[in-house]
């Protein structure tokens, strides 16, 4: 048993330590100012100039294969990476990467659509979630109809990231309704001049979402990814390979937190009195802290479960319930810490607390990452005890 990061996992975690907090955290003046005008917090130019100078740096494809100039840095590497750029709330992601369910397609859609995505020249969106298909996702009710060489597709789809910026969407849509997510759910590589279109939802954060309109949308046959009837397969493999990056993620945020209380504790004084000094502070901080550390080692063991081939939607599931909840539970403290100016927009606190709170829902609601965890206990799938057995 070894919980020691090896000298490479040591390197590189100081490395993007050293540029998140060099070239991205600097920014977040701009970017709590550009939100309270209404901008996007960070412009595609921006943006796509940190990515330059970190592909410059090696960080480039954390998790595309070495075939397409990526770093293929493997899941634990992956997480630990994710973990020091959650340290910001700057929206901003590594390039060079592409959503996974893109390398099922065939060589002329991966030239057409994986490639141009990874090169930052495309942008993607996956879109499964319905008004009436959320968390059962099985009860999608996009529909696909086979005419001649086209498929044509109508229906709906809401909460999508990325769907107002995309150029082309990833959509599920029912091609058997007989068999429906058991061999008649396509997957379609639908590009947004064959006709769909979007609109933003408003929403408590900065997570700009959109609803995705089909109507008479013809989509070349050609453009189905993978296998015809195999979509809720390619999207269940979208959803469940990464959701231990969602907790990975919160444990930057979460550690950056807890430092800015630890700070304002020590020199914020009441009653002539260091707040540190009061024992109501302290179990804060305490708390958050132990906290921080469990949900640090369950997504890691998740995240090593998945490097290591083995069947790891249990613990992925264990790791978002607890990371997710965690971070939230950790921001409400740190604002309760920083009173009154913590509910300020002078301080990312406020902003934090709003980002965090999607992490319960998305991908997964902690409602359903429960149920998961209590039915493969239940029957028997899982064993309570059994990450030492």
């Amino acid at each position: 048993m070894d919980f020691e990061l090896s000298e490479e996992q040591r390197a590189v975690k100081a490395a993007v330590r050293q540029f998140i907090t060099k070239e991205v955290a600097p920014l977040e003046p701009t970017v709590l100012l550009n939100e309270r005008e209404g901008r996007p917090g960070i412009d595609r130019e921006t943006l796509r100039d940190l990515q330059a100078k970190a592909r410059k740096y090696g960080y480039w494809g954390i998790n595309t294969p070495e075939e397409y100039g990526g770093m293929e840095a493997g899941p634990v590497m992956a997480a630990i990476i994710a973990g020091e750029a959650g340290r910001t709330f700057v929206p901003f992601r590594f390039g060079g990467s592409a959503d996974n369910i893109l390398y099922a397609g065939n060589e002329e859609q991966k030239q057409e659509y994986l490639v141009p995505t990874i090169e930052g020249d495309r942008r993607s969106c996956f879109a499964i979630t319905e008004p009436g298909a959320g968390s059962d996702a099985r009860n999608i009710r996009t529909r696909a109809v086979r005419d001649g060489d086209d498929w044509v597709i109508n229906g709906e789809k809401i909460f999508i990231t990325n769907g107002n910026e995309a150029d082309f969407v990833m959509v599920f849509a029912v091609t058997n309704p007989e068999l429906g997510a058991n061999g008649g759910v396509t997957c379609f590589l639908a590009d947004r001049d064959m006709g769909w279109e979007s609109t933003p939802i408003p929403t408590m954060g900065e997570w700009g979402p959109a609803s995705l309109s089909f109507q008479d949308v013809r989509v070349p046959h050609r453009n189905i990814l993978g296998e015809e009837g195999r979509g809720f397969e390619l999207a269940m493999q979208w959803i469940g390979q990464g959701r231990f990056m969602i907790p990975a993620g919160a444990l930057g945020a979460a550690e950056r937190m807890i430092e800015m209380a630890i700070e304002h504790a020590n020199n914020r004084e009441s009653m002539g009195h260091p707040i540190a000094e009061y024992q109501a502070i302290q179990w804060h901080i305490a708390d958050s802290a132990v906290e921080l550390e469990a949900a640090r080692w369950l997504t890691l063991r998740a995240a090593w479960q998945v490097e290591r081939g083995e069947d790891a939607r249990h613990s992925s599931s264990i790791a978002k319930l607890y990371g997710t909840t965690m971070a939230n539970r950790v921001v409400d403290r740190v604002l309760q810490i920083h009173g009154g100016m913590g509910y300020t927009k002078e301080l990312p606190i406020e902003r934090w607390y709003r980002e965090l709170r999607l992490l319960r829902i998305f991908e997964g609601t902690d409602e359903i990452q429960r149920r998961t965890i209590a039915r493969n206990l239940l029957r028997g799938h899982a064993k309570v005890g059994a990450s030492l057995s």
